[in-house]
């Protein structure tokens, strides 16, 4: 291994500590991984954070767009139209801008769900959509904990490959 990779390597974070309810469980697990995706971005370059590594175009600053409206499309009830458009951060947005958003939806999407105590019930919506709940608590949390998994993954590797940085 080079000296680089080597001085770029972060210690891994073990999974979350989390209380005993199924609750508890998913909104820890789900908030460790959104705090592990948003720092995939700490200390980036600007141009790098919008360069795809991969022939698909993926890039850690869309990533992270994503990840904001999939949120705030679970649980703040935003519409989507093109799901694939938020796979990219407008020109004027910079890293911290798109960070901050994200970290202000999840908040957000935390005080919702802070009032969701019944894992069964819908999660109630900011927007409500007329004849449309929304999925359940129980639901939104494990796609939510998917989703940015998934994307957690996506970024471990692009960040690995801009500046030899890896864990959580």
């Amino acid at each position: 291994m080079s000296s680089t990779a080597r001085r770029g390597r972060r210690s891994d974070s073990p999974p979350p500590r989390t209380g005993n309810s199924e609750a508890e469980v998913l909104r820890g697990f789900l908030d460790y991984l959104r705090t592990s995706v948003a720092a995939k971005l700490d200390g980036v370059p600007e141009q790098q954070a919008r360069t795809a590594a991969v022939p698909s175009g993926t890039n850690l600053l869309g990533l992270l767009n994503h990840l904001t409206s999939v949120e705030r499309s679970m649980f703040l009830g935003d519409e989507v139209a093109d799901w694939q458009a938020t796979f990219q951060a407008a020109p004027e947005d910079s890293v911290a801008d798109v960070v901050a958003r994200y970290r202000e939806t999840v908040e957000r999407a935390n005080e919702i769900l802070d009032g969701c105590t019944d894992p069964g019930a819908p999660v109630p919506r900011l927007r409500p959509q007329p004849g449309r709940s929304g999925p359940s608590v129980r639901w939104a949390l494990t796609h939510m904990i998917e989703e940015t998994g998934r994307h957690a993954g996506h970024a471990d590797i692009l960040r690995e490959l801009i500046d030899g940085s890896t864990g959580r």
